[in-house]
């Protein structure tokens, strides 16, 4: 009993799931968290997705097939199921005279066919669900993105797989105030250089268009003068 009252741990998890693809059903002993079902003997048919549910273990009881948790079980010690066996075949010998016998007969069949374990079984589980179901209520992952390309600097905002912001355009001043918040001297440094790179762009545009404009007004002064 001390081994039924442990749960599986990670290697005998991995043991069952190696035993399963080898095309076996390892035995278990339910432990005392899986409720009155405690010690009795059932067989690993399936492993599910642990990250889709906590009870990711299926296991054959009688002819049912219910998915628990590695607390739930543990690995059957040998010759468990034989044990289990042995006294619904030995129970009827000892019944000699004829009256008790359809006494004894219908003993058995009533606990082998009593839906006790199966209503044992079957109330847990909606239970179970009920707290999976508050998992998911946490809110999605969001995801805030600043971005330079062509010369523009955007910024972008997607919850999960909702976009709650397209890309918009945001001033250059702007953009340095966010990237200043992340402290990594990487990113630091790339946008000082664009910003140093988009300042002398536009300051060499800026004296070409000073060069136009002095064209312009010394032509316009001629214009003038020719009246």
């Amino acid at each position: 009993m001390g081994a039924a009252g442990q749960g599986l741990s990670t290697d005998e998890v991995q043991s069952i799931r190696e035993a399963l693809a080898a095309g076996r059903k390892p035995k278990v002993v339910f432990t005392a968290s899986a409720g009155q079902i405690a010690g009795q003997v059932g067989q690993v048919v399936q492993l599910t997705d642990p990250e889709v549910s906590d009870e990711y273990v299926v296991v054959r009881f009688g002819r049912d097939e219910l998915p628990f948790s590695p607390a739930d079980v543990a690995v059957a010690p040998r010759g468990a199921g034989r044990r289990a066996a042995e006294p619904q075949s030995e129970a009827p010998e000892p019944a000699a005279p004829a009256e008790p016998e359809f006494v004894l007969d219908r003993v058995p069949q009533q606990r082998r066919e009593e839906p006790k374990v199966e209503t044992v079984e079957a109330k847990p589980a909606p239970a179970r669900k009920a707290v999976k179901a508050v998992k998911p209520k946490g809110p999605a992952g969001l995801t805030v993105t600043l971005a330079y390309a062509d010369g523009e600097w955007t910024v972008a905002a997607q919850q999960g797989s909702k976009s709650l912001a397209k890309p918009y355009v945001v001033k250059p001043a702007e953009a340095l105030r966010m990237v200043a918040l992340v402290d990594v001297p990487g990113v630091h440094e790339a946008v000082e250089q664009i910003m140093a790179v988009e300042r002398a762009e536009a300051e060499q545009q800026a004296e070409k268009l000073r060069a136009e404009l002095a064209e312009i007004e010394a032509r316009l002064a001629e214009l003038r003068e020719a009246r």
